[in-house]
């Protein structure tokens, strides 16, 4: 906004019209006084009338005149206009200014304006039936001279009103959308709305890292980034979720599509596999299945094609290098009823006996049923949110919705989180020393060493240029 109202200033000053303003100024008197006490009573009344004078000077008694005399392309009314008229105070000095597009048009209107004035106060000034002259007498002392630059427009003022305007415009735009938007911005946001909920609480915070996409397992990417790092601190509070029955089945939904669930699901199964435990990852979301091809692994061959009986499950099962992957399969025609029946439930519980892990990508929360719908067959559900995107409306709809199938909310996952901001943990910046194997290492000390050994004062250098000590008194 500022930037808008910047180049609105820059653009109100290219397309006005330049204008000229000529400047006369003439000299109020009061003829005859013989003694001193009449010219100080001679002033002191033309002080008091000269305020008058100046809203004589655009009344049509001047501007019809200087129209006809001067013939100028406009109406009298359209001259009063262009005449501003000042008389400072304490002062006989009345100040005509004349505006105009033209520069030397400006000046003769200045000056003719200001001798017709000048006529004019002496015929009001006049006594009735009077041959007598004017006792008041307006003299020209600074005729208008041509100007040499135009006073509008005022491009550093129009610059400058136009920031201002953008900047408070841009301000209560801000704070407008501040108050409207009801997204959670950071953890602690999610954490306050989780809360006032009596919701569960939030687990970790995923930071926003565009290389997430091309790279969808974190810990093998960037072993020590600030992603890895808060995968690896969900899986440690996922251990204290339920301290009674730790959950083994634990299923990653979300309120809306596009808010980085599947994400969540990949790399915390790497993150648990990272342990040395056997993890198994299911792609549940029937709906638009997307781990498949994050992994790089065949689709079509997966969980629908086991729960028919196509296949057997040992024979969809597929590897994505530290855990097991079983992919969504075929998309069926009735994905709720797949995921509610008895099948389903056998599937997960041959799953939970053949692993330490499992690990349930499902569908969003509220456009779909599905997730509820296998509540049976889980311990938990994770719920994740996208900073920025999901608002608070509809996490307590989706935590209103899991609360009716009895089945616990471990915790929540803030996704995309911003880097800064969100407290400690992104504050710091570690740099790892990646390790060198012996003959690096060996390497190095021999050139250090080689580096460091120098003559000195107490050692000599034998034939072949190493140094030896040599005995000296002490």
């Amino acid at each position: 906004m500022a930037l808008l109202g910047t180049a609105a200033g820059i653009l109100a000053s290219a397309v006005a019209t330049p204008e000229y303003r000529a400047t006369t100024t003439l000299f109020a008197s009061l003829q005859g006084g013989a003694d001193t006490s009449q010219l100080n009573q001679g002033n002191a009344f033309t002080q008091a009338r000269v305020q008058s004078y100046a809203d004589v000077a655009a009344s049509p008694q001047v501007t019809k005149p200087v129209v006809k005399a001067l013939r100028l392309d406009m109406t009298p009314t359209q001259l009063a206009s262009r005449i501003s008229a000042e008389a400072p105070l304490n002062t006989v000095l009345v100040r005509l200014t004349v505006t105009d597009i033209r520069a030397g048009r400006a000046a003769r209107i200045s000056n003719a304006v200001a001798a017709r004035f000048a006529q004019v106060i002496r015929e009001l000034e006049r006594p009735e039936k009077s041959k007598s002259p004017s006792p008041v007498r307006l003299t020209i002392t600074q005729p208008a001279t041509v100007p040499d630059a135009p006073s509008s427009p005022n491009t550093i003022l129009n610059v400058a009103l136009g920031l201002t305007a953008g900047l408070v415009l841009g301000l209560g735009l801000g704070v407008a959308l501040e108050t409207v938007d009801t997204s959670m911005r950071d953890s602690k946001a999610l954490d306050e709305c989780l809360a006032g909920a009596g919701g569960p609480p939030v687990l970790s915070s995923i930071v926003q890292d565009p290389r997430a996409v091309r790279q969808p397992v974190s810990l093998r990417d960037d072993v020590h980034g600030p992603r890895a790092e808060g995968f690896r601190k969900l899986r440690v509070n996922l251990q204290f979720a339920e301290v009674d029955q730790r959950p083994k089945v634990i299923a990653v939904t979300s309120p809306l599509p596009r808010e980085g669930k599947s994400s969540v699901s990949v790399n915390l199964a790497a993150t648990l596999a990272e342990e040395g435990a056997r993890v198994c990852l299911i792609d549940c979301d029937l709906r638009r299945p997307s781990i498949a091809a994050a992994l790089g692994l065949v689709r079509n061959a997966g969980l629908t094609t086991a729960l028919v009986g196509q296949a057997e499950l040992h024979e969809v099962l597929q590897s994505a290098g530290s855990f097991s992957v079983l992919t969504s399969g075929v998309i069926p025609p009735n994905p709720t009823q797949l995921l509610g029946s008895s099948q389903f439930g056998s599937l997960l519980r041959t799953l939970a006996e053949q692993f330490d892990h499992v690990v349930v990508d499902t569908a969003p929360v509220l456009p779909f049923a599905d997730t509820a719908a296998m509540a049976p067959s889980v311990d938990g559900y994770l719920l994740v949110a996208r900073a920025g995107r999901t608002s608070r409306s509809q996490i307590v709809d989706a935590l209103r919705i899991l609360e009716r199938v009895n089945v616990p909310v471990l915790g929540a996952v803030l996704n995309g989180a911003p880097a800064r901001g969100e407290g400690e943990a992104y504050s710091y910046a570690y740099k790892y020393r990646p390790k060198q194997s012996a003959k690096a290492r060996f390497t190095a000390l021999v050139s250090s060493r080689s580096a460091a050994v120098v003559p000195s004062p107490g050692s000599a250098a034998n034939g072949h240029g190493v140094p030896v000590p040599v005995k000296t008194r002490p």
